[in-house]
Formats: C-alpha cells, structure tokens, sequence
C-alpha cells in the first residue's frame, strides 16, 4: 500500500459540513457509514462522538477498508468494519449484534483512489485492464460483462445507466474488438463510433454505465431503500449523496413514498448541491446531489 497520509490527501469526502449537519449527530449515538471508502466523512463522524458513541463502517472495496483499518486504529473500540454492501445492512446489523442506529450515511460516488487506481480500469484517462469491480474478490468485471453481452443487451446498458443515446453505435463498435480487454480498447470503439464534441462527456457516460452494471449499483439501492427503516431509530436520520440522475430519482421517490405513508419527514424537499467554492477545489463534487429525512414512525 503506498503512504497511508498520501492515500487519505487524495480522497476529499463531498459536501461533508452538510452531511453532518443534516445527521444531527448525537455524541453518545449510533451511526453507520454505508460507503466508508477511504473514511472522509467517518473521520468527521468520529470526531463528534463520545467515547460512547459508535460508527459501523461497510464498503465493498478491499482496498479502502485495508485504508481504514490503518487510519481508525486507534479508534478501534469505536469502530466496526465490514467488508460488504449497505444493502446487507440486515446481515451486518446482526453480526454487530445492535438494532438500531440514530443515522445512516451512503455516499455512492466512486472514489478518486478507485478512479486513480492503475489496476481497477474506472477511468479512460489511463489504460489497464477493464475490471470495474467495486469489490475485486467476486462478481465478473467489465471485460467478461462486455464479452458475454450481446449488442442488443450491451446497448441498453450504456442508454439505461449512462443515458447515451449513441448507445446502438457504441456497442456496435464495441462488440466489434474481439476479446476487449483494457480501458484503451474501450475508449477507442467509442471514439471511431461517435463524433469529437463533447467526446469526453460521451466517454464518461459509457465508462458510468459499465461500471453500474458491473456492481450492480441500481438494484443494491433500491434494496436498501426497502428495508433500512428497520434500522434507523425514530427520530433517526438517513443522508444520501448522489451524483447522476438514474439514483437521484430512486432516493427521491423512495423518500416521497415513505413521506406518504407518514413514515418519514423529509429534510430536503429539493436536493442540496455542493457550494461553488467546494466544486473549485474538488471538480469531482460537481454533480453531487444530496437528500435526508428523518424517521418519525
């Protein structure tokens, strides 16, 4: 592992004053980091608890967790960490042996340590092999997901989760370069398949779109949204931050639903974005949206 100090200079956690603001941190409570990554927002969490007060740790990533594990080490007995999703919060919440937090916090942006990672194949900026696996101990990656589809199905991944609609031409081009295998290859069949204006937003969309469907993201959301009321206190609060439209719809009609059913009050009836301050220093915040409510029944 490189330098753990330079590790954690390089992951910057978005709209953390708001995030905090938002879970109304109690310092003897319970608080569980659905997305920990390399602990931005969990080194904030920490900082305003008791030494009561406890924080659950998930993320799927092996590398960011081996990264808190060096980073809370003297926090240990405050701390729980699990290597899986937020949406097995039932699974995790019983091997913690607790019940209910007074918050929860999911973060679903992909890191700058995974985007700048040589190995993981999440951005088109570098070449290596296309992985795009949150979690690289299971599941296929991008390579063997864009080999086994066929167009037709590679196509309505990159028009349902990227929003391209070039997505017929790209997969063309794509299915065309036989046995696929880095970020180069990718990047170049959408280049001959697509015109130069705004070629990167058309990169970023294709390369969002496989990831999602590599990990799943959609349906891991939507499985949370099911069930972690069970989990949260009344009077408990959950913070999401997203950064596309496709999860922002998902959080707001959950949240709108379980406001009808008036089971929730929401905190933010139109998501909250980052200052203009906060997206000058870290450009990746940009398209961060961010939506709470608090259980009352």
């Amino acid at each position: 592992m490189k330098n753990l100090q330079e590790l954690i200079n390089v992951h910057i956690p978005v709209m953390s004053a708001q995030a905090l603001e938002y879970l109304n941190l109690q310092p003897d409570g319970l608080y569980i980091d659905g997305t920990i990554g390399a602990g931005g927002h969990a080194t904030q969490i920490l900082s305003k608890l008791s030494n009561k007060g406890k924080l659950i740790g998930i993320d799927r990533d092996a590398e960011a967790l081996e990264i808190c594990f060096e980073r809370f080490r003297s926090s240990a007995d405050q701390i729980s960490l699990h290597h899986s999703s937020y949406h097995n919060l039932s699974e995790i919440m019983g091997i913690t042996g607790l019940s209910k937090a007074n918050g929860i916090l999911l973060d679903l942006g992909i890191s700058s340590l995974q985007i700048n990672s040589e190995n993981r194949g999440f951005s088109f900026q570098s070449n290596s092999r296309v992985d795009m696996r949150f979690d690289q101990t299971k599941g296929q990656t991008a390579e063997e997901l864009i080999r086994k589809s066929s167009e037709k199905k590679l196509a309505d991944i990159i028009y349902q989760f990227g929003e391209e609609r070039k997505s017929r031409r790209i997969s063309s081009s794509i299915k065309k370069i036989k046995n696929l295998s880095t970020t180069m290859e990718l990047k170049e069949a959408i280049r001959k398949s697509t015109p130069p204006h705004h070629r990167n937003k058309t990169h970023a969309r294709v390369f969002q779109a496989i990831r999602i469907a590599v990990n799943d993201e959609i349906d891991k959301l939507k499985s949370f949204l099911k069930i972690f009321l069970d989990y949260l206190e009344i009077g408990g609060r959950l913070v999401v931050i997203s950064y596309h439209s496709i999860e922002d719809r998902i959080v707001k009609h959950s949240f709108r639903q379980l406001n009808n059913e008036s089971k929730v009050e929401l905190l933010t009836r139109k998501p909250l974005t980052p200052s203009t301050i906060e997206i000058k220093l870290n450009k990746r915040s940009r398209s961060a949206k961010m939506r709470a409510l608090e259980r009352v029944l």
